[in-house]
């Protein structure tokens, strides 16, 4: 039996995505990215100089990453402050962006990306990669390109782009299975992969390979909210 996504959605196919640059007026470069209901904002303070001095780092900037899911964003609210899932979430964003980042010509200091959810309907680790590519690419940080990142998801036996809160709850069969992507627009380089839950080794290839095609269009996406901010910017 194929499963039917509660949305209706093709198993390729993504929520609408939105994109917009230049939303925070105080930070060096900020930006928002939804993936249908779920609302991601991220924003960029620096290079600044890091304190205390004995986490400077000569050789150029930290990349510091504070992702946090706000209490409002969930329909059972969440209790204020960190977490260890928001803490987990915070240095694998880290990971997932430095690999796009030359911070060799800012020794010494910081460059800080605060990203919080607004609305929560799965996939918001995705939607604040994508949120803090853009937002570190208005602040002038200098990058190799965007980082574009979606979710792949297994229901039971079949794959599905862009897993929304439904299909994360999915609990027949197999189960659920979530797998978050990113990568280097435009190459072959993976920023991250991760699994949770289970999937048959032959299946990676086709998850990546559906991964690629949302990621070509989620850089679209990216690209044209930076042009018209970017663009306006110049004139």
């Amino acid at each position: 039996m194929t499963f039917k996504r509660p949305d209706g959605r093709k198993s390729d196919e993504m929520r609408p995505i939105t994109a917009k640059v230049g939303i925070i007026p105080n930070a060096d470069g900020s930006a928002m990215f939804t993936f249908g209901k779920t609302v991601a904002i991220a924003a960029v303070y620096g290079p600044r100089m890091l304190h205390p001095q004995h986490m400077q780092d000569p050789k150029g900037a930290i990349l510091r990453v504070n992702y946090d899911l706000l209490s409002f964003s969930v329909s059972d609210r969440k209790k204020p402050g960190p977490s260890r899932r928001s803490q987990e979430i915070s240095k694998v964003t880290e990971w997932s962006l430095s690999p796009a980042l030359d911070l060799k010509d800012f020794p010494n200091t910081v460059v800080d990306v605060q990203i919080y959810i607004l609305q929560a309907d799965a996939s918001t680790r995705v939607a604040g990669i994508n949120a803090a590519s853009m937002a570190l690419a208005q602040a002038g940080i200098p990058m190799k390109n965007l980082i574009c990142s979606v979710s792949i998801g297994k229901m039971d036996k079949e794959l599905v782009v862009d897993v929304d809160k439904d299909e994360e709850d999915f609990e027949d069969g197999e189960g659920a299975t979530d797998i978050p992507i990113a990568k280097l627009a435009n190459t072959d380089e993976y920023t991250l992969l991760q699994l949770d839950g289970k999937i048959q080794p032959h299946l990676i290839p086709q998850a990546l390979a559906l991964a690629d095609k949302a990621c070509a269009k989620i850089y679209e996406v990216q690209k044209k909210a930076l042009k018209n901010v970017m663009g306006d910017e110049d004139k």
